[in-house]
């Protein structure tokens, strides 16, 4: 009954990691709460948004710690303790790059013109989008085990992936959009606003590609 694996993982090994990537998700949809209040240049809202990403994603380090430690070296699952621990990790590229673009936009007061805005923030809801689609993936996992990554459920994650894969693409065609509307009114702004603007520009795409690399590893787990 004191067992710390029992009591960390309890019936199954899966459900920390989708508690981690649930946690992730949390850090994505903080952002929405950051740039909006950028946008608004309203920088004392942006600081208290950018402290509670900061805060979600040190309980996904957190979370991922005790998931890498706890984990069993020998599972009775189908699948590869090395697959689960790529799929963490992918997973919390996500916390993480919630955490980098709020710390630079926060750091430089980043202030995105207002020809770009409703914009930045159409793509950011695409990669919010794109991250929630693959949480709803990653919740499917007890199913797929008990299934035997077989059958219907299958079918049904392969369904996640697909849309999922079709809201990167969204997300690719809205970032080559958003830089070429920046790249037209490149004059008018400092050089240096210019070069972050284009990183925070590909650190939200870079969301929606991450969100897709868990789509990928599910896709490897299912076969397996």
């Amino acid at each position: 009954m004191s067992n710390p694996i029992a009591a960390l993982f309890g019936r199954s090994p899966i459900r920390p990691i989708q508690e981690h990537m649930a946690n992730a998700q949390r850090c994505v949809i903080l952002l929405g709460d950051f740039l909006n209040a950028c946008t608004s240049n309203d920088w004392q809202k942006a600081q208290e948004h950018q402290q509670a990403i900061h805060a979600a994603e040190n309980e996904a380090d957190d979370l991922k710690s005790n998931v890498r430690t706890n984990l069993p070296k020998s599972l009775l699952l189908p699948v590869a303790r090395s697959d689960l621990l790529e799929l963490l990790s992918i997973q919390d590229r996500l916390a993480n790059r919630a955490k980098d673009i709020a710390g630079l936009m926060l750091g430089r007061k980043i202030e995105v013109p207002s020809s770009l805005t409703d914009s930045l923030l159409n793509y950011y809801k695409l990669s919010l989008k794109a991250s929630g689609q693959a949480l709803k993936a990653i919740n499917e996992l007890d199913e797929l085990l008990e299934a035997g990554f077989r059958g219907k459920e299958v079918e049904l994650v392969e369904d996640l992936i697909k849309e999922l894969d079709d809201l990167e693409n969204k997300s690719d065609i809205h970032q080559v959009q958003l830089r070429a509307s920046l790249y037209k009114i490149e004059p008018n702004l400092p050089p240096v606003d210019v070069m972050f603007l284009y990183k925070i520009i590909d650190l939200i795409g870079e969301i929606a590609d991450d969100s897709q690399k868990v789509g990928s590893r599910l896709l490897i787990l299912i076969a397996h």
